[in-house]
């Protein structure tokens, strides 16, 4: 990492997918794509350049990403040049409604999320097959997208291992296996590689050995294009976490306003942008966001989402 970089990072805020899935059907009228356009468009301005905003998913698992209203959205956020807005695409079908919503670089110019489990019994329970065949269709997508000029960003859910509530037993994620995952990933052209730690299964010290083990398989190659994505019961213990992650040279990050989200396999939330903001902005580590700004919204967000 160059010397001029080593002091700043990058944070993808991912408050309107993640609550978009999680949503409760009664909050739907609040959650509208009025309410969605204007989160985004205050989170551009206050400096994000990574957003993730949508989920291409069956709309009878997140009613809030039906067809209709992220064809909505996507109209009235328009063409937006140097950010990055990230749209999930779990399957074929939902790359077909990628393509169909014109998300592509010749419409609204998203970024394609391809994500899949390290863990076996998760990725079953979150995408109801098994990882060689889920990872098998994302190769063809893959290839596909970068054939369009689509740019593509992966996820590793569970990396950090899965607490597989039906047997009572935390599951850890194989090191070489996750890091043949990244490879795979990188040679079909993503971008870049998030891990997530989707129900907060790992402390400090625990986060500090996956990614000591990872970095060193790797010999830190491609380390720039590696992110962390921690959900937690706790935001402080999210971002605490966090910052191991950038000790150890991580220099990606997601979170969402207010901590809110999770996964639908039942994940807890995410750490609170907000207060990773103010903890990188306070430790002289450059985030390029404007923390007054970021506050403001999370209020806005809690305020009109939650009633608080």
């Amino acid at each position: 990492m160059s010397e001029e970089n080593k002091d700043s990072v990058i944070i993808t805020d991912v408050t309107l997918r993640e609550y978009g899935q999680n949503v409760q059907a009664n909050h739907l009228h609040i959650f509208s794509p009025e309410i969605r356009v204007e989160i985004a468009l205050r989170l551009i301005d206050a400096g994000f350049t990574n957003i993730e905003i949508f989920s291409c998913i069956n709309p009878e698992v997140a009613p809030a990403m039906n067809q209709e209203a992220l064809k909505k959205i996507a109209i009235d956020l328009g063409r937006i040049n140097g950010v990055n807005i990230i749209t999930l695409v779990p399957n074929q079908a939902g790359y077909r409604n990628f393509l169909d919503l014109d998300l592509g670089p010749k419409g609204f110019n998203h970024t394609i999320g391809v994500f899949f489990s390290a863990v076996e019994a998760h990725n079953l329970a979150n995408l109801g097959r098994p990882i060689k065949e889920t990872v098998e269709e994302y190769k063809e997508i893959a290839r596909d997208a970068c054939s369009k000029n689509i740019r593509v960003v992966g996820y590793i859910s569970a990396a950090f291992g899965y607490f597989d509530p039906d047997h009572d037993v935390l599951i850890k994620a194989d090191a070489d296996k996750v890091n043949n995952y990244v490879d795979m990933l990188f040679d079909h052209g993503v971008d870049t590689v998030t891990f997530s730690d989707l129900q907060g299964v790992a402390d400090q010290k625990e986060t500090g050995m996956f990614f000591e083990t990872i970095l060193n398989i790797r010999k830190r190659k491609d380390i720039e294009k590696l992110a962390y994505h921690p959900h937690h019961v706790s935001g402080e213990a999210a971002i605490a976490n966090s910052r191991i992650a950038y000790d150890m040279g991580i220099r990606r990050f997601d979170a969402s306003l207010g901590g809110t989200g999770g996964c639908v396999t039942g994940a807890p939330g995410n750490q609170p942008t907000e207060k990773l903001v103010r903890f990188f902005n306070e430790s002289g580590i450059e985030t390029g966001i404007d923390k007054e700004k970021v506050l403001s919204l999370t209020e806005m967000v809690q305020r009109e989402l939650y009633g608080k």
